[in-house]
């Protein structure tokens, strides 16, 4: 069900300049082995006949390894790092890499990305059973990803944390595979340095709408329970974490499912590659199948387009895209502006093209945005005219859809899908 190799942003200098990538460096996209489809998955416990309130406690149950009680709603009443340790909370929605979709946590963006690991304590939010630790290691050494189970409705997790401490590090090294360690609030569970840290909340009474095909997501069982973590915090921490997060557009958590049935918005997967479930095909990593077309993070006036495979496709001249990638063969553009808008395409629209644009951030006042200062409202903007390719798309059918990129080419020069079409579903 978790993560083998997921990055956070870390400090390895200057990368893409797309998202936070300016300054800030790589961001994990390399994954867990998936939880298998089947056996009580999410996708099952949405199409049983069972209650609401059943339907959320199975959830719980099988995202806490059945070691989760009651439902008790989540307070979440302290900060997992102090004020002075982070500057910004970056939130959901971000698409860079392998991270092709919309991201399903937040990060809580360090104070100094050129910080030693184990720089900064991190704190429990809430009381809460610690219910897995699953480790990853990498080149920089050993990082842990955390379930902390509050009940069975609410739930919530951090990655990439540099090292365990106290009593949370006394339980993994008794017994790392069967966890259940009652924490309290502001305990400290370990530390940090040198990257971000990832937080999400998990609220299995609510399961997301915008996700067409939930079965699609049963590897990563948690991503259709995320959740809006301010009506959990206290009015304080709310407040803070408000003031914090650059983006004031609503909901200001961000947002990671923007399916609708018969649209092109949204996520879609290559066919026979199983979307996040049961990866099929060893040729790619599981992202490579992903397509992703949705409004930016920061500025949902503009479209993202994040294509898995980009680099698979073959290239013309002469306005390639050179930058450094984090070698998953994925990009990520705005779809140059004057395009049409994604929700309003179905499979009346015919043939559609998108011109593909570099992108940054400028601050309020025009500004080029640093990724990591607090500003609040960054506008999403090309970082010059030159086109960097066009991807042809047509709905074949409500959940069908035909697509091929032409890095290099303008709009203009494609007129019709050629050998290297690809078919997705939802």
């Amino acid at each position: 069900m978790v993560k083998t190799k997921q990055e956070g942003f870390h400090h390895i200098g200057l990368l893409l300049v797309v998202a936070v990538l300016v300054i800030i460096g790589l961001v994990g996209w390399r994954v867990f082995s998936h939880q298998k489809s089947g056996s009580g998955a999410p996708s099952e416990i949405l199409n049983s006949a069972d209650s609401a309130e059943e339907k959320a406690v199975a959830a719980g149950k099988y995202l806490s390894r059945n070691k989760c009680e009651g439902t008790k709603k989540l307070t979440l009443t302290h900060l997992p790092m102090k004020e002075e340790d982070f500057t910004i909370l970056i939130p959901y929605g971000l698409t860079v890499g392998g991270h092709v979709t919309p991201i399903d946590h937040q990060y809580f963006s360090p104070a100094d990305y050129k910080s030693p690991r184990d720089a900064y304590p991190v704190y429990a939010m809430a009381d809460a059973v610690v219910t897995e630790i699953q480790p990853r290691t990498t080149g920089r050494g050993t990082e842990y990803r955390m379930v902390f189970t509050h009940s069975c409705t609410s739930l919530y997790y951090y990655d990439l944390v540099t090292s365990l401490t106290g009593k949370v590090k006394e339980a993994y090294d008794k017994n790392p595979n069967d966890i259940n360690l009652p924490i309290k609030a502001g305990e400290q569970i370990g530390k940090i340095g040198g990257q971000t840290l990832d937080f999400a909340v998990w609220d299995t009474s609510k399961a997301l709408t915008g996700f067409v095909n939930p079965a699609s997501y049963d590897g990563e069982a948690w991503k259709i329970y995320t959740a809006d973590p301010y009506p959990f915090y206290t009015p304080a921490l709310r407040q803070l974490l408000i003031e914090r997060n650059p983006r004031t557009a609503e909901p200001i958590a961000g947002k990671i499912d923007y399916d609708v049935d018969g649209k092109l918005i949204g996520n879609w997967f290559e066919k026979g590659t199983g979307g996040y479930r049961d990866f099929k095909n060893a040729a790619m990593e599981y992202w490579g199948g992903h397509l992703s077309i949705a409004p930016d993070m920061y500025d949902p006036s503009v479209i993202v387009i994040s294509i898995g495979n980009y680099d698979s496709y073959p290239k013309y001249g002469p306005n390639l895209d050179t930058t450094t990638t984090d070698g998953s063969d994925a990009r990520q553009y705005y779809a140059r502006a004057g395009g049409p808008d994604p929700a309003t395409i179905d499979q009346t629209s015919g043939l559609v093209r998108y011109e593909l644009v570099q992108r940054k951030y400028i601050t309020p006042i025009g500004e080029t945005w640093n990724n990591m200062s607090l500003i609040k409202g960054p506008k999403a903007v090309n970082t010059s005219s030159a086109v960097i390719g066009t991807v042809l798309l047509q709905m074949t059918g409500p959940r069908t859809l035909k697509v091929e990129v032409f890095p290099g080419k303008t709009a203009g020069l494609v007129d019709a899908f050629g050998a290297q079409a690809k078919t997705y579903e939802r």
